[in-house]
């Protein structure tokens, strides 16, 4: 469970520009002749905009559903050349060293850091086939004689503390609706869409929620459930079953359900390794 001007698909420009820019752009080389060096794609006062990084750009880009193409690079050139000239007229007027802006650069980097880890992790523990077969198999057996899914149409609401969790039960408890509450006090990105995370199945969310979730009623709201990145609230809107996927049909959603438990798995045994402390 569980942020702009360019034909690019908004999100694909934040990420873009949040992912990208905020971290290579801060430490842009700069040119030392007139002409531009190997491996720059463009250079706005001196401040190089490497191939490198705009072909990141298109990645991104094409992650959010652009098509590659000449055009394309094109706006992921434009769009760092946009960024870097507001970037450097930001620093002539005095905003890079406000407390806003410092801010919110130690929440890109520990962001852009805490993402690397993640992806370093991955690359030297990858999910393998065998893996994919192995958990395949294991669902399928768990199916009983049947043979059928269950899947859960479920919204959540994510807080800090277990009273703060509990706080938002009883104003469910008391009437309010369950998508008002979390618009209110979620900490989840869904929370604009009232909380809602869609059709699950028991092994693609963490074992704390399955093991609630396969014993709610439709319309009911779970108690609190601690997770390590917080305490959760779990509504079961409807559930169905239906038959099982082929194995190529399921591998991709087996891979990334894998992968989620994998990271899970990491992150607590760092955090049960270290301190923390929460007001």
């Amino acid at each position: 469970m569980k942020p702009f001007m360019s034909p690019l698909k908004p999100r694909s420009v934040h990420l873009i520009c949040a992912g990208l820019l905020s971290f290579a752009l801060c430490s842009a080389a700069y040119a030392q002749q007139s002409g531009l060096p190997i491996n720059a794609a463009a250079s706005v006062n001196g401040a190089i905009i490497t191939n490198d990084m705009v072909e990141q750009g298109i990645k991104v880009a094409i992650s959010q559903g652009q098509k590659d193409s000449p055009e394309l690079r094109k706006m992921v050139i434009e769009k760092f050349i946009e960024v870097l000239l507001l970037s450097q007229q930001a620093e002539k007027d005095g905003l890079a060293n406000s407390e806003k802006a410092n801010a919110q650069l130690t929440m890109i980097r520990q962001n852009y850091l805490a993402d690397l880890e993640l992806s370093t992790f991955m690359a030297q523990n990858p999910i393998t086939d065998a893996d994919i077969q192995a958990e395949y198999n294991k669902q399928v057996a768990s199916l009983g004689p049947q043979g059928m899914i269950m899947e859960y149409k479920i919204s959540d609401i994510a807080l800090a503390t277990e009273a703060d969790a509990q706080a938002a039960l009883n104003r469910i408890k008391k009437g309010e609706a369950f998508d008002k509450v979390a618009k209110s006090v979620s900490l989840a990105p869904n929370k604009a869409q009232g909380g809602a995370a869609g059709w699950v199945q028991p092994g693609q969310v963490p074992p704390q929620i399955s093991a609630v979730l396969v014993n709610l009623g439709k319309g009911q709201t779970s108690a609190p459930i601690q997770l390590q990145q917080g305490w959760y609230l779990v509504k079961l809107e409807d559930k169905k079953s239906s038959k099982p996927p082929t194995f190529e049909q399921a591998k991709p959603a087996i891979r990334a359900g894998l992968a989620q438990r994998k990271q899970f798995e990491f992150v607590s045994g760092i955090a049960k390794n270290s301190k923390i402390v929460v007001q």
